[in-house]
């Protein structure tokens, strides 16, 4: 007698994360033994962020629920408004599918109303992405927080299974699958430079950098200085193409949007995308010199490009990082020198024997053969469990 396929219900809330999730979904989708549901909501939703919930739909998916939360407005109080509204969504469309078990990715604050509304709910939980350490933002205390909710967990390193362990978690629920980045670069077939450069009516020059550049989310008032020091930094460059794409729906993100823009108005060499998405972003990739920013890409996937990337302060300080990874402070002069390291012949040179500390790939089908398999009877009983010294 055939099984009744287990429904598996992942949410995302940004152009990031769905990038990350697409080929797990397409596998849950593939298999005969699961059943997926989607909720769409935050970013996904907004004109403003690119409206990507259709690039979603063009890759064909059917969207079961789409929760609207995200507010005209970035500051914290916009913001936590922001989140209770998820809830009420959340908890209407989890009660409409209800669910075997709800799958989530990282740690945003729309992923957190997520996993509350679940929580309440009594529906298992999977997170992938946990254990990892954002110094710089209120996605670290997020990220934790949705790990002590959940019931199963899929990491992407050695060192982030340990924290999740210490967070209290049985090592038996805890999977080591690897960067689900990676996935997206051996599953894509990356555009060459030519359609590159017509899809994004963008001439790359001689050299080229792609900047992504999010709001530190844990300090008051820095986002629009380090932006400040940034651009001036990129003004000083001669013969280079400049690919900015646009910060998330963050506190302060609207002051960076306004900086980016003013900046490539007056520089005829740089231009600014709202959503690249993942096929042009990893094509972008995979023919500029280098990546710059404070994006979790340049740490988790830019090093399997065996590319350089300039990280410029707190914002991913904890994560693991490959040799590829030049850290720099958030001010002109730290800058100027991490970008010129990037040019230098030795750095470049040096790029060839970059092994990504995310792994080589799989992560997506590890997840699902996973899913395909363990028992779920009784697993939203957790039990915490205790490290002996």
């Amino acid at each position: 007698m055939k099984k009744t396929p287990r429904k598996i219900c992942v949410a995302t809330g940004t152009r990031a994360e769905y990038g990350l999730l697409r080929w797990v979904m397409k596998g849950i989708k593939d298999s005969e033994l699961l059943q997926l549901q989607l909720i769409v909501t935050g970013m996904h939703l907004s004109p403003e962020f690119g409206l990507t919930v259709r690039d979603i739909e063009a890759d064909g998916f059917s969207i079961d629920h789409k929760v609207e939360m995200l507010l005209s407005s970035d500051t914290p109080v916009g913001i936590t408004k922001s989140m209770g509204l998820g809830m009420i969504g959340f908890a209407d469309a989890l009660h409409q599918l209800q669910p075997d078990l709800l799958l989530i990715l990282g740690d945003r604050y729309e992923i957190f109303a997520a996993a509350a509304s679940a929580m309440v709910a009594r529906i298992p939980i999977a997170h992938l992405h946990g254990g990892e350490s954002t110094e710089g933002l209120i996605d670290e205390s997020i990220r934790h927080g949705i790990t002590k909710m959940s019931h199963l967990h899929f990491v992407a390193a050695r060192e982030y299974r340990q924290r999740v362990i210490q967070l209290g978690e049985k090592p038996e629920s805890i999977f080591q699958v690897g960067g689900l980045g990676i996935d997206s670069i051996h599953s894509l077939q990356l555009l060459s430079q030519i359609e590159l450069e017509e899809a994004l009516d963008f001439k790359l020059m001689k050299k080229n950098l792609l900047i992504t550049f999010h709001p530190v989310t844990l300090e008051k008032s820095t986002s629009g200085d380090q932006m400040r020091e940034l651009l001036l930094s990129l003004s000083q460059l001669h013969n280079t193409g400049l690919i900015f794409t646009m910060p998330n729906a963050d506190t302060d993100g609207r002051i960076l949007f306004k900086q980016i823009n003013d900046f490539c108005l007056s520089h005829p060499h740089a231009r600014a995308f709202t959503s690249l998405g993942q096929l042009k972003y990893l094509s972008c990739v995979k023919y500029v010199d280098g990546v710059v920013g404070n994006s979790s890409s340049g740490i988790v996937e830019v090093p399997s490009f065996k590319k350089g990337t300039v990280n410029i302060g707190d914002r991913q300080r904890g994560r693991l990082r490959a040799k590829s990874v030049i850290d720099c402070s958030p001010d002109f002069r730290s800058i100027t020198d991490a970008i010129n390291q990037l040019f230098s012949p030795s750095f470049r040179s040096s790029l060839a024997g970059t092994d990504n500390p995310y792994g080589n790939g799989g992560a997506s089908a590890s997840i699902v053969s996973i899913l395909e398999n363990i028992n779920f009877d009784d697993v939203i009983k957790k039990r915490f469990f205790d490290i002996k010294f």
